[in-house]
């Protein structure tokens, strides 16, 4: 079953919202075995909506629109659908159900305006929504099968899953399942493991495609089969060589974040985590509180920003600020060595650097990032040089201290020192 997919609304064009509904459908397309071949942003119009479905029925045999369904005048969707089709629209007694018993459940009153969403192109049926006044529509016609989905993801999402996919099924939409396994890979350029793996991306099934995103490579293993086990057994030997090349630096797949790895080998470990920042803010500590059960070993934070709160907490010395500057490997032992000590941790974490746009000099510059590492009285510096905008070299300055954390934690520790 081919689909294509088709979402309206001129905020999306304008750039004020993010289209989320796009990637969860297809997720959910292609853990049905439903072939996604194109996707299609409209703004709210009439005739370019209308046109948009034309075009798609011509090559598609599942048409999805999202959104559109409201009862305001830019809500145009199954006015372009019936236009496309020739159908008129016709009251439905579900639909009228659904948007009046919203009202009733909240005691509020129903503007007529909403009875709107009652209509529906002739033949279709309604789907019902629990979620707001808009039935979502279902219908067949001339061999296409067709679906308007309410735009807002709190909607569109559980009509996705309840009430889209389970009436796809009878036309053989699981015939053949797509699944794909992420695997992620940091410490490595997207070029270097392309060159690492190269001869393993010309197979077809399963397939394999590089993706880049800040601090890390992601490899999507895809395959295709009668079921999810079956496509699993078709991805085995490629992850498999995958890594025996880049086992180094594979630390984790699907869903995993090096965040929650790294905090799953400290609570294994029973290791405690103290952390120092000083550019980046808080945001090493924000990534690792994200993570449910870090109480289990992340002790606490501090944000040094001056060099005063430097002194004053972490114990780093004057003369080590007057000797080698704020932004200085010296600095940043010196930052997890307090940091440690203060909290009584078995690990802290140092960071120091120029996020920027202002602050750099020719023998420092801009993105230049030092990272302390005190693993239970061993203390090493990492130095990096990154480049880009303050957000992302604040980004990629904890995911490098995150890096090197997961490194250090994969060898033999010692017992907690709690000291």
């Amino acid at each position: 079953m081919l689909a294509e997919a088709i979402f309206t609304g001129t905020e999306m064009l304008l750039g004020q919202i993010i289209n989320t509904n796009a990637a969860y459908l297809s997720r959910q397309l292609a853990a049905a075995g439903i072939s996604l071949y194109r996707q299609v942003v409209v703004g709210d119009n009439l005739e370019r909506i209308r046109e948009a479905i034309d075009n798609a029925r011509r090559r598609a045999d599942l048409i999805i629109v999202s959104g559109g369904l409201g009862p305001t005048e830019d809500d145009l969707s199954r006015e372009a659908l019936a236009a496309a089709l020739n159908l008129p629209l016709v009251e439905d007694p579900a639909a009228r159900e659904n948007v009046i018993r919203y009202f009733a459940a909240r005691q509020r009153p129903m503007p007529s305006s909403n009875l709107k969403q009652a209509l529906l192109p002739a033949g279709a049926r309604a789907l019902n929504n629990p979620y707001g006044t808009a039935a979502g529509v279902f219908l067949e016609h001339e061999g296409k099968i067709y679906a308007l989905l309410p735009g807002p993801p709190r909607e569109f999402e559980p009509m996705v899953a309840d009430r889209l996919l389970p009436l796809l099924e009878p036309y053989g939409a699981r015939r053949e399942v797509i699944f794909s396994r992420v695997l992620k890979i940091v410490g490595m350029g997207e070029s270097a493991v392309e060159e690492a793996i190269k001869d393993l991306f010309h197979g077809d099934n399963p397939t394999l495609a590089p993706l880049a995103a800040p601090g890390e490579v992601t490899l999507r293993l895809t395959a295709r089969a009668g079921s999810a086990e079956q496509a699993r057994e078709l991805i085995r030997p490629l992850e498999t060589a995958i890594r025996e090349r880049l086992g180094e630096h594979l630390f984790g797949s699907d869903d995993d974040t090096l965040e929650g790895v790294v905090g799953a080998i400290l609570a294994k470990r029973r290791l405690t985590l103290a952390i120092a920042e000083s550019c980046t803010g808080g945001l090493l500590a924000h990534r690792v509180t994200n993570i449910p059960g870090s109480s289990d070993y992340f002790l606490g934070g501090m944000v040094a920003y001056s060099n005063a709160a430097k002194i004053k907490f972490l114990g780093v010395e004057e003369e080590t600020l007057a000797a080698h500057g704020a932004v200085s490997p010296e600095v940043a032992a010196a930052m997890a060595r307090g940091v440690r000590r203060a909290f009584a941790a078995d690990i802290g974490v140092g960071i120091t650097g120029i996020a920027g746009p202002g602050g750099g000099t020719p023998a420092k510059p801009v993105g230049l990032v030092y990272i302390g590492l005190d693993i239970q009285g061993k203390v090493e510096v990492q130095r990096e040089l990154f480049v880009g905008e303050r957000e992302n070299i604040k980004w990629q300055s904890t995911q490098s201290a995150l890096y090197h954390l997961w490194k250090s934690l994969r060898g033999n520790l010692a017992s907690p020192t709690g000291s």
